[in-house]
């Protein structure tokens, strides 16, 4: 037990990974797992009862236990610390206390507000703890520049950019003692299988297709057929040599390395992260032996070294990046000693990856050879190796230094390797049936920003989302009899005074209600852009006659009473259209902006519900089916809300007015303009303004975006005097 215990709290620490490679340790210990998981892991909280927090490295996750959970609130000093309320219960408990209708609303924001903060503690405990015990430096990630970034399992490249979610990056950063940067939020989101899929037509090249076959007929209905060699194949791919340790294993390779560059060969050392390239070369440097090392902190150095790399004698260390794609060519009798020679230091999870590092040598049928060593301490070995592989190397009684060379061992990490395959493809195939819920929703929300983004059907999405809004609303307030809610809400949203009166909303249907109050709006809504067409027009026309040829685009402020936004409308295009290409502007900006902000959220949301599903497994539960079901109905809650906004703000938006004077200006000049200054008022009062917009305005910011022009440069208007005593003298005079 206390062994299990050992392997649960810290499977990754050093001193465990050598002692399981004993004789007869890693069978003990799965012998005793399996009994405790026996009965669905019936017996497994007697094991747990002494830690604080259980890492399951194979799923990479971790979780606080009972008495970790005790030892944080105890810190605390505050019982319910840890413990998320009920918010059902305590939702019922509020709605039956005899207290206040205003009381109960207070009461039930602090319990929410309790909720929210308790979930986000938990989280980000949670995210610490992942960031100590399952993430090490130069492994998963590397540290340059005081800048905590990512490195690619796959390639051994820093994906620039790239930065690890729900906080854990910031808890990285947080242990390595770097600035810590703000969270992240997701913009838009797509699996690489359903970006893929929007290509009408997929094909690809690659050496290593052969072991995904399934996986690119399965996900793409792609089939892989296998092209002959040009030239025969003349490496020699040696069987794997199998030590009891890693440091063995190490003190082999280092060996061999030394053997080969006596002959002449170069040596192309494969390792699978940072850490053991920087181990491997303070070794060959106690050794005295010259070498380059490429590995992600090196990589500006990628096709220097890889130019050398075929060289007689050379030795190159390699994360999994070592010249992709491109031929290592041998140097002059290099041929003749054998080739170039590769070592691989540790077995990839991934067989693809072990080829593409076979792959190395051997091009265009060149001599070469490969040989792979692996230690009972591996990952792959200590994660995924059969208990078949324990029992033969506690029947062969390995003693230090011994090495065991056998067809059988090899096709055993090879079946570990396929198991960790078929692993990592189911990960991959669940995510993608995950993510083909969010598909379909991407691809309503895309269709409908890419109509505002180029204007085409626009006018069509506006109407639909005046339509489903109007039958909400009929929805929401007729089945409950609520007129004068009902009568209040259109105005809200709408502000029109709708002529429904108490009677036909109690007898008529709903549909006929739903016609009537979309007539009205529609009607309203249209009377209001002739307005703004008519208001605006005049303003526009005199800036294009007089400043046409200095100005490209005019901008224009537009309110609805709460939120001012600033129009960047086409000055030609508003001239020849007499002014409704700023109706246009309008309804494509508020529309792209309002979509935007709401499929951010709803990315948030989605997130946090395929978190939450997932205990729907302990109910006997497909996660799934309740993700595709939960994630329907936030989804129509988002499209619904975005309706009502965007027809809200194109309903109440107009142009400002009140006691603020509003200044248009031609920010974006086609030659080099005069300094900026008033072009034209817009100004309205509250009588030219149609019923549509009669709410309370606040006036808008001016937005200046040409350069600024000092006192002592030379006037922009190309006088050749300086401003002070040229254009500034005028535009002080006006103003």
């Amino acid at each position: 037990m206390a062994l299990l215990r050992a392997h649960r709290g810290l499977p990754k620490h050093k001193a465990l990974i050598k002692y399981l490679s004993e004789p007869g340790v890693k069978a003990l210990l799965q012998k005793t797992e399996n009994f405790y998981m026996q009965d669905q892991q019936r017996e497994m909280h007697k094991v747990d009862a002494e830690l604080f927090f259980v890492i399951d490295e194979k799923n990479n996750s971790i979780e606080l236990t009972e008495k970790g959970i005790e030892m944080m609130t105890g810190v605390a000093e505050d019982p319910d610390f840890f413990i998320l309320p009920d918010v059902g219960t305590e939702i019922a408990k509020i709605e039956k206390s005899a207290i206040s209708d205003d009381a109960k609303i207070e009461a039930k924001d602090e319990m929410l507000r309790d909720y929210a903060i308790k979930s986000e503690r938990i989280h980000t405990v949670n995210q610490l703890l992942k960031a100590y015990s399952l993430f090490e430096i130069d492994v998963e990630y590397v540290v340059i520049e005081g800048k905590v970034k990512i490195v690619d399992e796959q390639t051994g490249r820093i994906m620039e950019g790239r930065r690890y979610s729900d906080g854990l990056h910031q808890a990285i950063e947080a242990k390595e003692n770097v600035t810590i940067e703000a969270a992240t939020q997701t913009y838009a989101t797509i699996t690489l299988q359903n970006y893929f899929r929007m290509y009408n037509k997929l094909s690809g090249m690659t050496g290593t297709a052969e072991t995904e076959a399934g996986e690119f007929w399965d996900i793409y209905k792609l089939d892989v057929s296998v092209i002959p060699t040009n030239r025969k194949i003349a490496r020699l791919d040696q069987e794997d040599l199998v030590y009891k340790t890693k440091r063995e294993k190490y003190n082999a390779v280092i060996d061999v390395i030394v053997e080969e560059t006596g002959k002449g060969r170069p040596v192309l050392v494969g390792t699978t992260s940072v850490e053991i390239s920087e181990l491997l070369s303070r070794m060959l440097k106690l050794k005295g032996i010259k070498h380059n090392v490429l590995n992600a902190k090196m990589h500006q150095r990628e096709a220097e070294i890889v130019a050398e790399a075929g060289q007689p004698g050379t030795v190159t260390i390699a994360t999994n990046m070592a010249g992709r794609g491109t031929d290592i060519k041998l140097g002059p009798g290099v041929k003749d000693a054998g080739g170039l020679a590769i070592i691989g230091t540790e077995r990839h999870e991934s067989r693809r990856v072990d080829r593409q590092l076979r792959g190395r040598a051997g091009r265009q049928g060149d001599p070469g050879s490969s040989q792979f060593f692996v230690s009972l301490e591996d990952d792959l070995m200590r994660l995924f190796g059969s208990e078949r592989i324990a029992r033969i190397m506690d029947r062969l009684g390995m003693k230090d230094g011994e090495v065991i060379q056998s067809k059988m061992i090899t096709n055993s990490i090879e079946r570990a390797q396929r198991k960790v395959e078929e692993n990592n493809f189911g990960i991959r195939k669940r995510l993608l049936e995950y993510d083909d819920v969010m598909n379909s929703q991407r691809e309503v929300v895309y269709k409908r920003r890419k109509n505002a983004l180029y204007g085409d059907r626009l006018a069509v999405d506006i109407a639909n989302m005046f339509m489903e809004t109007c039958e909400s609303l009929i929805e929401d307030y007729q089945p409950v009899r609520d007129f004068e809610g009902f009568r209040l809400e259109v105005m809200r949203i709408f502000s029109v005074q709708t002529g429904i009166t108490a009677e036909s909303f109690q007898k008529d249907k709903a549909h006929d209600l739903s016609d009537l109050l979309f007539h009205e709006v529609t009607a309203a809504y249209k009377r209001k852009n002739d307005h703004i067409a008519h208001l605006a027009y005049p303003v526009i026309k005199k800036v294009y006659d007089e400043q046409g040829q200095q100005y490209e685009n005019i901008l224009i402020p537009i309110t609805d009473g709460s939120k001012n936004i600033q129009l960047l409308v086409n000055l030609k295009k508003a001239v020849d259209s007499e002014g409704r290409e700023v109706v246009r502007t309008m309804e494509r900006m508020i529309t792209l902006a309002m979509i935007d902000d709401s499929w951010k959220e709803h990315l948030r949301d989605m997130d946090e519900l395929k978190q939450s599903v997932q205990h729907a497994v302990y109910e006997q539960k497909d996660p799934l089916l309740i993700y595709k079901l939960e994630s329907f109905n936030l989804f129509k809650a988002m499209i619904g809300k975005v309706g009502r906004e965007i027809s809200s703000f194109l309903m109440k938006g107009s142009l400002p007015s009140g006691q603020g004077e509003q200044q248009t200006q031609a920010p974006r000049a086609a030659s080099a303009p005069p300094p900026p200054r008033p072009v034209q008022n817009l100004t309205t009062s509250r009588s030219d303004l149609p019923p549509a917009s009669q709410e309370p305005q606040k006036a808008s910011p001016v937005v200046n975006t040409a350069p600024k022009v000092g006192r002592n440069d030379p006037c922009p208007c190309g006088s050749g005097k300086k401003y002070k005593n040229c254009h500034m003298v005028e535009e002080t005079a006006q103003s």
